[in-house]
């Protein structure tokens, strides 16, 4: 299982879980709204009050995430080493198949 300290992450905001809910409203269009405790990419699990919106824009996810004793964050994650961690993980079980899916397909919510 993986945690978000996997991940090259960029800390876009820093502040209450409610503002950083706001900010991903305000500035992304391609939002999907989520519940507490669901697991966002691999090991990554929400914390907060839902709606949760999770914003996916070019080949990054966008997501308030809070980090109990640290507090609330909007993080910016680069998908690429997961899908490669996951395509690698796929051709080593399905050797004859052919994995053709799109990055939104990898997601765990979209």
């Amino acid at each position: 299982m993986a945690c978000i300290d996997n991940y090259n992450y960029e800390i876009l905001l820093k502040g209450s879980f409610r503002e950083c809910a706001e900010y991903i409203k305000n500035n992304y269009k391609n939002i999907r709204d989520l519940n507490a405790g669901e697991e966002v990419i691999e090991g990554v699990m929400l914390i907060g009050k839902p709606p949760i919106p999770i914003a996916y824009e070019g080949d990054y996810i966008i997501f308030p995430y809070t980090k109990p004793c640290y507090g609330s964050f909007v993080l910016k994650v680069p998908l690429k080493e997961y899908l490669k961690s996951e395509k690698k993980k796929y051709k080593d079980m399905n050797k004859d198949k052919k994995d053709d899916k799109s990055i939104l397909s990898k997601l765990k919510f979209w």
